[in-house]
């Protein structure tokens, strides 16, 4: 049956429970029975002014403005008797149950295990279906997600084993491996020092294939070139990302990385960068843009990423070119940089080298982008900043500018080979240092450039996120401990939950819903976070099990008559970890509706008052996933 817990965190009393009116007319009359004084016209009096008082109260329950309360007095309808609760347990202790009222009037649906082959199920990434797309420009990588009749409706499970990944900074060193029980890259990439296995742990020693040595002395070279240190450079993508060290090792430098490599031959990359606690999703560059805003990053990265940026007129480095914001740096090290000295260990004709830093040398020059570096077998770009004065010389050399309205409208659609227009230049000449850019106005919205999103909507905004994530960590008191390394937004609008929560021991990867109202990923990455575009009626480009943490405001308000409740909630269970939180915000007759979904999943549950109190129709639903493993089931629900 479904387990819902209705209370306010927010104060010791018992009387701010929803479950207000019953409770509270038993107590009136046991108080007026248990009095023994003879009935006197002013006990009748009394009476008759009670009977009328909670008439105007059920009527004002009913109505628009105490919409809120009307889940309270259904279940205090099905139980008289209600009790304040122990709070959910948030701590890794592997079981235990935490109290709730039980809805036995509601018959609900209970989702059995998936097989033990799903384990690692990607549902849009899925390895057979992307054997029937071409394998032409990467199409047969990209997002290829199942119909609606072949979507698994069951829960993933944990492989056996399976643990709480160690806290941050220990988890850029080590990762389980019962966690990600896969050693083909120990052996693949073994002399590129990326991986080595030890005893029950993988090791990180911090090398790359270009960068042996550690990803610190990489990147100490990249910073004699490119100002990392001032704040400057906050936001950065990495294509390609390996096991993603660079990014690992940035994060001491303050700088904050969103990394994708394709689900491929080199099993489980992604899973191992999630894994240590870095940013990272399922991606390739071949011919659906990048889920990202336009002017977002301040570097781009590729190391070794064998992407052909020469190739097709050059489409992949005008889509870098897109998400660059200018005055950004793009770092390209590997093939086919001073091929001159390298063709031979490359073991690649040196013709063919040639011509291939020859077209990435004339698209650059194309871009406006100059040549600030070349050493070894790194070459450092960075995108002009006046992009007025270089258009004359790129309209002199016909380059073909893009005609569509909106750069930010990305979803699904196919790559152009044009470039980008841009805005100009206010929304880079008003941009701050990280931190301070974390609060200040986005340069986005200073100028206008979002509409509905004004610098007043924006400060209030902040001042609401402060006072919500000051809710959130008294209701958890582990959030603050870095017990929660990896955080999703689900609906992360302005980035103010984000904001509110920074802190050198998380980070949090902001959703902007596909369908939401305003398109505001890029007032986001003007915040120094980072963030990606997803439609939530399909699966998330994420291996499962690699969020610790899941907030969602509102999404299933924006939802509800989009796409099932169902598939998003199972959705949110693939990519949760176990014993991770969950902290749903949303109208309670929404809730209500999840609540019932989620009380045939392995979750246990509460549904809170918002922090204003019991009248406020906005609630709050946290849960925790319980810890099972494939060897906790006997039972499956999967062909």
């Amino acid at each position: 049956m479904g387990r819902i817990t209705v209370i306010n965190p927010f104060t010791l009393q018992s009387s701010n429970l929803l479950f207000m009116g019953n409770d509270f007319r038993t107590a009136m009359a046991n108080k007026i029975s248990g009095d023994n004084r003879t009935r006197t016209c002013v006990t009748i009096f009394v009476v008759a002014g009670l009977c009328f008082f909670f008439y105007l109260l059920g009527s004002w329950q009913r109505s628009g403005i105490g919409k809120g309360d009307r889940i309270a007095l259904a279940v205090t309808k099905r139980r008289e008797n209600c009790n304040v609760l122990p709070n959910l347990n948030f701590e890794t202790s592997h079981g235990g149950q935490a109290g709730s009222i039980d809805d036995s009037g509601t018959e609900v649906k209970k989702f059995k295990p998936c097989r033990p082959r799903y384990t690692d199920h990607t549902p849009c990434q899925d390895q057979k279906r992307a054997m029937h797309f071409p394998r032409e420009n990467m199409i047969y990588r990209e997002r290829h997600c199942p119909p609606p009749e072949k979507k698994l409706h069951c829960l993933i499970p944990a492989p056996k084993g399976y643990v709480t990944p160690f806290p941050w900074p220990k988890s850029r060193d080590y990762v389980p491996y019962a966690n990600v029980p896969y050693k083909s890259l120990t052996v693949e990439k073994a002399i590129q020092n990326w991986i080595q296995y030890e005893g029950n742990v993988f090791r990180f020693p911090g090398g790359g294939t270009q960068f042996p040595q550690g990803a610190d002395k990489y990147i100490d070279h990249l910073a004699s070139v490119i100002p990392i240190q001032n704040g400057t450079v906050r936001t950065a993508l990495d294509t390609g990302c390996g096991v993603a060290s660079w990014g690992a090792y940035l994060w001491k430098r303050n700088v904050i990385s969103m990394s994708f490599a394709p689900r491929d031959s080199h099993e489980a990359q992604v899973q191992f960068a999630l894994e240590r606690g870095v940013p990272a999703v399922i991606g390739v560059l071949g011919t659906i843009k990048m889920p990202y805003p336009s002017r977002a990053f301040d570097m781009a990265h590729c190391s070794r990423c064998l992407i052909p940026w020469g190739a097709a007129d050059g489409i992949l480095m005008l889509e870098v070119d897109r998400v660059l914001r200018p005055g950004g740096y793009w770092v390209l090290s590997g093939p086919p940089i001073n091929w001159k000295t390298n063709f031979k260990a490359w073991q690649r004709p040196k013709e063919e080298l040639q011509e291939e830093q020859r077209k990435v040398e004339e698209i650059a020059k194309l871009l406006c982008w100059e040549k600030k570096s070349e050493k070894g077998e790194t070459a450092i770009w960075q995108k002009s900043l006046d992009a007025d004065s270089c258009r004359s010389a790129q309209e002199d050399s016909e380059a073909t500018f893009c005609k569509s309205v909106d750069p930010d409208v990305v979803w699904y659609n196919k790559m152009e080979a044009c470039i980008t227009p841009s805005k100009g230049n206010g929304d880079v000449e008003g941009l701050k240092p990280f931190p301070e850019r974390l609060f200040a106005v986005p340069p986005r919205i200073a100028n206008g450039l979002v509409s509905g999103a004004s610098i007043e909507a924006y400060l209030e905004d902040n001042k609401k996120w402060k006072k919500h994530v000051s809710a959130y960590k008294k209701i958890n008191k582990l959030i603050d401990t870095g017990r929660y390394r990896n955080i999703m937004d689900m609906n992360s609008g302005l980035g103010g939950f984000a904001a509110a929560l920074h802190s050198p021991t998380l980070w949090v990867m902001n959703v902007m819903p596909t369908i939401a109202e305003k398109n505001t990923l890029g007032v986001i990455y003007e915040r120094g976070l980072i963030g990606i575009y997803h439609d939530w009626c399909e699966a998330f480009s994420t291996y499962p099990r690699t969020y610790d943490l899941i907030h969602a405001n509102d999404l299933f308000s924006l939802y509800k008559d989009k796409c099932d409740f169902e598939d998003i909630l199972l959705e949110m269970d693939r990519i949760l970890r176990p014993e991770g939180a969950v902290i749903l915000r949303d109208n309670v007759d929404v809730l209500i509706k999840a609540g019932k979904i989620i009380g045939g999943m392995k979750w246990d549950f509460k549904l809170m008052d918002h922090e204003d109190g019991p009248l406020v129709p906005e609630k709050i639903l946290v849960a925790v996933k319980k810890y099972w493993t494939v060897e906790d089931n006997n039972s499956t629900s999967t062909p």
